[in-house]
């Protein structure tokens, strides 16, 4: 691998900044590195490539002209730099989102890897062996605390200090509030931190601008548009759940935003950390939008890279039949509702009638529950919600 950092070395930029011919900007950078780059050997990594919009503009040569070169190209804030871009090789570059650490992937990090498989084989017909259930469940109370940001895994699996996590966690929010200084063209920078932080306090709710601050909702939207583009929220849609795609009957004044890492939403909200790891999980379901905030989150991860991070909800308001299912998901061309409860299959009103009125035969229930079956309701475990894609009797 030959890696090209464009943030700590701007003297490649020039290399750029001329003719884009992949092949002479190869020959300059093996010079430059005094490494070879080989077609079917190296992997050109261009990392922050943000930093060099000359390079991004390059990109569609080398896959015309050098396809047998393995290129990446990574950074942060890309969404802002490819929107400044007049034209970014439609059909020629493929876009890929990257993620915090999901569920299975900080148990692999943690050496679970077992626990894993125990997951993707699990069913309603083949629940898990209950100690191993509850074993899980702790460690998926522990992500949720933690969440997914590689650095704060990586301190919890060097040191198990949960304390250490949180300062690493805190460290993080600072970090990117003053990342919103790189966003100031757009939005001020107070105004971002208002909505980034409000974003944690809404969580669950349909999301409204006017609860943010005292000016004009049109500006905070400015601002909530910008921290989606930056990966940081996710925007849950009002869908009518008809039929798919979901896409197709979206309300667009109408959505939930969602914060993307539950220890970052933990750290914005001060959660007491001593309360939370000495409480049940059962509880933990029914603590504020926590669990509907983790699975939203899981549910993202677990789409194909390639796909746009994007949720589904359904709501109905009606004079005595208010009813709202928390996700909607897409299955093989049907819609699946999925509620997230601690309750009994007796409380899936809004899922029950979800299921009534869109003639949906089947709905997910995600609780602190093992895997289960009650008619056209499935019963899966929070921390299998990260799962469902990989479920093939999902159908």
């Amino acid at each position: 691998m030959v890696e090209i950092n464009f943030e700590f070395d701007r003297r490649v930029h020039p290399f750029f900044s001329g003719s884009l011919d992949p092949a002479e900007i190869v020959r300059k950078l093996e010079y430059y590195l005094d490494t070879a780059i080989t077609p079917g050997e190296t992997l050109l990594f261009f990392d922050e490539v943000q930093a060099c919009p000359d390079a991004l503009r390059s990109l569609r040569y080398f896959y015309e002209k050098l396809p047998g070169l393995h290129l990446v190209a990574a950074g942060s804030l890309l969404e802002f730099a490819l929107a400044d871009l007049p034209s970014f090789g439609v059909g020629r570059i493929e876009s890929i989102y990257l993620y915090p650490m999901s569920f299975g992937e900080f148990m692999t990090a943690l050496g679970g890897e077992a626990s894993v498989d125990l997951i993707r084989d699990a069913s309603p017909e083949r629940p898990i062996d209950p100690v191993l259930h509850n074993k899980i469940l702790e460690q998926m109370k522990l992500f949720q605390v933690i969440g997914g940001m590689p650095e704060a895994v990586q301190r919890y699996a060097d040191d198990r200090d949960l304390r250490a996590c949180r300062r690493v966690l805190g460290t993080l929010v600072r970090g990117f509030e003053t990342d919103f200084a790189k966003y100031k063209a757009r939005s001020p920078v107070t105004r971002l931190r208002e909505t980034f932080a409000d974003v944690a306090v809404q969580s669950g709710a349909k999301f409204k601008y006017s609860s943010v601050g005292d000016d004009s909702s049109v500006l905070y939207r400015d601002a909530l548009e910008l921290l989606v583009m930056a990966g940081l929220v996710y925007k849950a849609h009002h869908a009518t759940g008809a039929g798919t795609p979901l896409g197709a009957g979206v309300n667009p004044r109408r959505f939930k935003a969602v914060l993307f890492d539950t220890g970052i939403y933990q750290q914005i909200m001060g959660f007491d950390l001593a309360d939370y790891v000495t409480s049940d999980f059962p509880a933990i379901i029914n603590r504020g939008p926590l669990a509907e905030l983790a699975v939203g989150i899981e549910l993202v991860k677990g789409r194909e890279p390639e796909q746009v991070p994007e949720l589904f909800y359904w709501h109905r308001e009606a004079r005595a039949s208010m009813a709202e299912v928390d996700y909607l998901i897409e299955r093989k061309g049907r819609v699946i509702p999925v509620e997230v409860k601690e309750g009994s299959g007796a409380k899936m009103k809004s899922l029950r009638l979800f299921l009534e009125e869109k003639n949906a035969t089947l709905g997910l229930r995600v609780s602190s529950e093992n895997f289960s079956r009650d008619g056209a309701i499935v019963s899966i475990p929070l921390y299998a919600a990260g799962f469902c894609e990989g479920f093939d009797w999902l159908g």
